[in-house]
């Protein structure tokens, strides 16, 4: 007869490692489950392109470490991806806010004297031919 032994973890560091790994996971899972209901309301004629492209992401690197580089480089990206599709959900629509510079696209300062010779040059052109 032969039995079967189920190895059983005892050390707390490895615990803790596996712990850790399975929170990283489920909150990996979450992620994913956000990503899905946000591309389901993305006013876009690619939203099915988008839905798709997400799980295909999510699919080839499922069995990847959620503690890697990559990984963490891909759900830096999915999140700022994330905040993009709750703009146009109404979760986002409550705490919806636009923070511009002053003015944000500055001119240099010289733009009005280089407007100015410009269509000073323009004008006179345009009197000397009248």
């Amino acid at each position: 007869q032969h039995f079967v032994h189920h190895k059983t973890v005892n050390n707390p560091a490895t615990l803790a490692t596996m712990s850790a790994s399975n929170a990283a996971k489920r909150d990996l899972l979450h992620l994913y489950r956000k990503l899905l209901r946000g591309c389901q309301t993305y006013p876009s004629k690619n939203r099915d392109k988008i839905l798709q492209s997400v799980r295909e992401d999510f699919r080839e690197n499922m069995n990847l470490d959620p503690n890697s580089e990559k990984v963490k480089q891909q759900i830096s990206v999915a999140i700022k991806g994330l905040s993009q599709l709750h703009q146009f959900d109404n979760r986002g629509a409550a705490s919806f806010s636009v923070s511009l510079e002053q003015n944000p696209f500055p001119k240099p300062d010289n733009y009005s004297d280089k407007r100015t010779k410009a269509v000073d040059k323009i004008l006179d052109e345009n009197q000397e031919t009248k």
